[in-house]
């Protein structure tokens, strides 16, 4: 006998990346589907963990955070978007950039409130909305340079909008915001009320000498803002599950209250350490230039196939279109590489709530050159 439920999140199924990356597993497929690095984390920064652990910081952090991380954090939100931030009541150290969001959702997003997001969006957004009780209200971005119609934004605002959501560097585009769209961001939001919650987890892997556009270089705007940040994405440990909030403190303050009953702390010789290991500039201030390289050189890698680039500005995905090739459904054409060509990938159709399809399938090159050039040498048959 089974019991009745009603679910929550009835038409959710398994992650798209877990989908994927199973796929890959089990035709030993190379894997760009998933976005995580193939290369070593700094032995630098695993042997302070060590340390850390020898020295009997095992046991529960404060629920904020370990004090010496979050006063490093607003050193270093100070010297790059030049934001006063009291580590006391402005940063909360989370499970990850995906409990960042989950808890600020959770925690301003009231029953009925609507959030407007953008798609192609990260998979979790819609649902954290919902699981909360408020209402997504999705907006496609301009394709091909997945750009925002803020004429469309305006027109979607009612006295129900509570928050927008924003991603830059994107995932999966790789499009970037510019200093016109925070501005206009920030317009919208003083004169309608709104709060901003900001993905900036790839706030370092920003390329082509461009300057991310962080909604805490804007005064105004950041006093109602929340950005979200995540060493995972930029130390190469996505599996460390740890990232930060940076907001004023009336919305820290209802932050935290969600975070300490949906995980309380976050891993104590982890904050020990980055709290060492980010007091050193160079541990993360040529990010961008390191990742541009493994851009260019899979696009190098690439180059006589019939895949077409999409112009990639930031993070560590690449999108390539595959309009010339064949006329298949991005889910199809993705299951059909992985299964016959042993090279996995992501449909970008997955991140729509209307299924859009482009016939784009986005690549991770968040990997060592040899994997890339093994995947290359696949797309180079087409």
């Amino acid at each position: 006998m089974s019991l009745d439920i009603t679910s929550r999140l009835p038409e959710t199924g398994t992650s798209i990346f877990t989908v994927m990356s199973r796929m890959a597993l089990e035709h030993g497929a190379i894997n760009l589907s998933q976005g995580f690095p193939d290369f070593p984390v700094s032995t630098t920064l695993i042997d302070l963990i060590n340390e850390n652990m020898l020295a009997g910081h095992n046991q529960y952090a404060p629920m904020p955070g370990v004090p010496g991380l979050r006063k490093v954090i607003a050193e270093v939100v100070g010297k790059t978007y030049n934001r006063i931030t009291n580590p006391e009541t402005e940063i909360t150290i989370t499970a990850g950039g995906t409990e960042a969001l989950f808890s600020t959702i959770a925690a301003l997003v009231a029953a009925k409130d609507e959030v407007i997001l953008f798609d192609p969006s990260y998979d979790s957004y819609a649902p954290a909305i919902r699981l909360n009780g408020g209402t997504p209200v999705q907006i496609n971005l301009n394709p091909p340079d997945f750009s925002i119609n803020w004429d469309r934004v305006k027109s979607k605002i009612t006295s129900k909008t509570k928050m927008i959501m924003i991603n830059t560097p994107h995932n999966p585009s790789g499009a970037v915001l510019t200093e016109n769209d925070l501005k206009t961001l920030e317009a919208i939001a003083l004169k309608h009320g709104l709060i901003v919650l900001s993905d900036e987890v790839y706030e370092r892997i920003i390329f082509d000498n461009l300057t991310h556009e962080s909604v805490l270089k804007y005064p105004d705007l950041a006093s109602q803002s929340v950005a979200v940040f995540s060493f995972g994405k930029t130390f190469h440990a996505t599996g460390w599950k740890t990232g930060y909030t940076v907001a004023p403190e009336y919305l820290t303050r209802e932050i935290r209250k969600a975070h300490q009953f949906i995980t309380f702390s976050v891993n104590t010789p982890v904050q020990m350490a980055l709290a060492t290991y980010m007091r050193n500039s160079e541990n993360f201030l040529h990010l961008g230039e390191f990742y541009q390289q493994k851009r260019d050189y899979f696009l190098q890698q690439i180059r006589g196939s019939s895949f077409e680039p999409l112009p990639c500005h930031g993070s560590y995905f690449q999108l390539l279109s595959y309009r010339h090739i064949t006329d298949k459904s991005e889910a199809d054409m993705a299951e059909w590489m992985t299964r016959e060509h042993k090279l996995a990938s992501i449909p970008v159709s997955a991140f729509y709530k209307d299924k859009s399809d482009n016939r784009l399938l986005r690549f991770c090159f968040a990997k060592n050159e040899d994997t890339l050039q093994k995947a290359a040498a696949i797309l180079r048959k087409f």
